[in-house]
C-alpha cells in the first residue's frame, strides 16, 4: 500500500509539474494546426494524444505529434484538422457538394472526479472557458467524434480515401474503424499515416522552439558537468548518472531525454550501454551520453573523461582523433547542400555528407595496435535530428537547412583497448544559415575536459 501511495503522490507531483512546462506561444500551435490542414487538400486529420497509464507502472508523457499541434498535455484527448475544400460534384448522382472551410477540434474525455483526486484536476468540454484555455476553435467531448466524423463523410464519400492518423495508436484506428462502420463500409478507410506530414513540420523549428531546445541543452551541459566532477575510481557509474539528473531537475527539466549511459572501460565501446552498474577503475575512461528535456522538447550531449583527471597518452590520441572528425564535420557544413549521411554512405562516390567527412578524417589519422585504420572502429551514423524526440521526424535523404536541429557525434569503439571516445554536441542551423553550436561552453579540448574534472 506505501508503494502505491508513494508512486500517486509522485504522478500528482508529475502532472502538476506538467502543466506547468514553458510554451511557444499559443498562437504558434494554431499555425501549426493550419499548416497541417494544407497538406490535407480538403481532407481530415484525426490525431490522439497518450493515455494515462497504470499509476504505479510509469509516468505519463504526451504523444509528440499531438502535444506539437496542441501544446496540450491532457492525457486520452483527440483532435480533428480538416482542410479547406472547394465545391465538387458527386460523379454518379450529380449533386453538388458544397464547398467546406478550415475546421479544427478539440475532443476532450469525459472528467473522473474519482481519478482526480489522485491526478489533478482535468478539463472536459463543459469546462469554463475552455476554449480560450486550449486556443481551439471548437471543444466537444470525446463522445462526440465518431458523429463528426461520419457526417463529414456522409457529405461527400469520396472524403473517406483522405483520412489521415496515427497508424501506431490504437484509439486513432479505432475510430477510424467505428466511422466507418457507421457509414455501412465494409472496408477500412485507406490508411493515410499523419505523421509522414507532421513530419515534414516538424523538420524545420521556429525560433520559440529553438529557444527551449537552447535551455535543455543549457541544462544538459550542467549536469554534464556534475557528472565530469563526480568521476573518480571506485565509485559506480550509476552515482555519476544519478548525479547529473539531479542537476537537469535543479534547472526546471523534467525528465532524462533517453536513458543515461555511463560506461567506463570496456563499456565504454557499447554504444547504448544502459546497465550503469560498473564501478569505475583507475586508468578508465568514460563516456557519459546524457541529456534532458525542458518543457518536452530534448538535446543530447555526450562527453569522454579520464577516471581520473588526466588522460593517458593513448586516449588523449584516439580522444584528439575523435575531435579533429567532429570539427571536420563542423567545417565542412553549408547549409541547403550537405545532409548527415549514414554508415551506408561512406563510399568513394559520396561528397556530400558529414558523416563521410567525418570518416574521411578518423579513417587517415591514427592506427588500431595491428597498424590499420580506425574507420572500422566508427559504427554508427554521424548524427540525427533533435526536437521533441531527442531522435526526432527527420527525412535524411535531404540536405539539413535553416531551422533544423541535430547532432555530430563522431566517435571511435575499440574493445580490446577498452577505449570507446564520444563526442556529441546539439546544433542548429540559424536564419542567415549559420551552424550554431548550442552547446559550445561545455568543454570538449582534453585539457578543458581535465581541469572540468577537478
Amino acid at each position: 500500500m506505501r508503494l502505491k501511495l508513494s508512486a500517486l503522490c509522485l504522478l500528482a507531483v508529475f502532472t502538476i509539474a506538467a502543466h506547468a512546462l514553458d510554451s511557444v506561444p499559443k498562437a504558434e500551435y494554431r499555425q501549426r494546426r493550419v499548416a497541417l490542414a494544407e497538406k490535407l487538400h480538403g481532407g481530415a486529420a484525426v490525431l490522439f494524444g497518450n493515455s494515462e497509464p497504470a499509476l504505479e507502472v510509469m509516468f505519463y508523457r504526451q504523444d509528440n505529434d499531438f502535444y506539437y499541434l496542441s501544446g496540450r498535455t491532457e492525457p486520452g484527448a483527440a483532435m480533428l484538422i480538416i482542410g479547406a475544400g472547394p465545391a465538387t460534384t458527386a460523379p454518379r448522382l450529380g449533386t453538388i457538394v458544397p464547398e467546406h472551410a478550415y475546421r479544427e477540434i478539440l475532443f476532450l474525455p469525459e472528467r473522473n472526479l474519482v481519478l482526480e483526486k489522485y491526478t489533478g484536476e482535468k478539463l472536459d468540454a463543459a469546462s469554463p472557458n475552455v476554449k480560450a484555455e486550449t486556443g481551439f476553435d471548437e471543444v466537444m467531448p470525446l463522445s462526440a467524434l465518431p458523429a463528426v466524423l461520419a457526417k463529414f463523410v456522409a457529405e461527400d464519400r469520396r472524403r473517406g480515401q483522405n483520412f489521415w492518423w496515427q497508424q501506431d495508436m490504437k484509439p486513432a484506428t479505432a475510430a477510424m474503424r467505428f466511422a466507418a462502420t457507421a457509414l455501412g463500409v465494409d472496408n477500412d478507410f485507406p490508411a493515410n499515416d499523419v505523421r509522414s506530414l507532421t513530419m515534414q513540420l516538424r523538420s524545420v523549428k521556429s525560433p520559440a522552439e529553438i529557444d527551449l531546445i537552447r535551455k535543455a541543452t543549457e541544462a544538459s551541459a550542467a549536469g554534464q558537468l556534475a557528472g565530469m566532477k563526480a568521476i573518480k575510481p571506485g565509485v559506480t557509474e550509476n552515482s555519476v548518472s544519478g548525479a547529473e539528473m539531479a542537476a537537469f531537475m535543479k534547472r526546471g527539466c523534467e525528465r532524462a531525454s533517453y536513458p543515461p549511459i555511463v560506461g567506463a572501460g570496456v563499456h565504454s565501446t557499447t554504444l547504448h550501454y544502459s546497465e550503469n552498474s560498473a564501478t569505475i577503475q583507475k586508468g578508465d575512461v568514460v563516456v557519459i551520453d546524457e541529456a534532458c528535456e525542458y518543457s518536452m522538447y530534448a538535446s543530447d550531449l555526450t562527453r569522454t573523461m579520464p577516471a581520473t583527471d588526466r588522460f593517458t597518452a593513448r586516449q588523449k590520441e584516439l580522444y584528439e582523433i575523435v575531435l579533429g572528425a567532429q570539427k571536420a564535420a563542423e567545417q565542412a557544413f553549408v547549409a541547403g547542400k550537405m545532409k548527415l549521411g549514414n554508415v551506408n554512405q561512406r563510399g568513394d562516390s559520396v561528397h556530400d555528407t558529414l558523416d563521410k567527412v567525418a570518416y574521411d578524417y578518423i579513417n587517415t589519422h591514427g592506427k588500431d595496435l595491428h597498424g590499420g585504420p580506425l574507420g572500422k572502429y566508427f559504427l554508427h551514423g554521424l548524427g540525427h535530428s533533435v526536437g521533441l524526440d531527442v531522435h526526432d521526424p527527420f527525412d535524411y535523404s535531404q540536405p539539413l537547412d535553416k531551422g533544423n536541429v541535430f547532432t555530430i557525434e563522431p566517435g571511435v569503439y575499440i574493445p580490446e583497448e577498452k577505449i570507446g571516445i564520444r563526442i556529441e554536441n546539439t546544433y542548429y542551423v540559424d536564419e542567415t544559415g549559420r551552424l550554431i553550436n548550442l552547446s559550445e561552453n561545455l568543454p570538449r579540448e582534453p585539457a578543458d575536459v581535465e581541469a572540468a574534472m577537478r
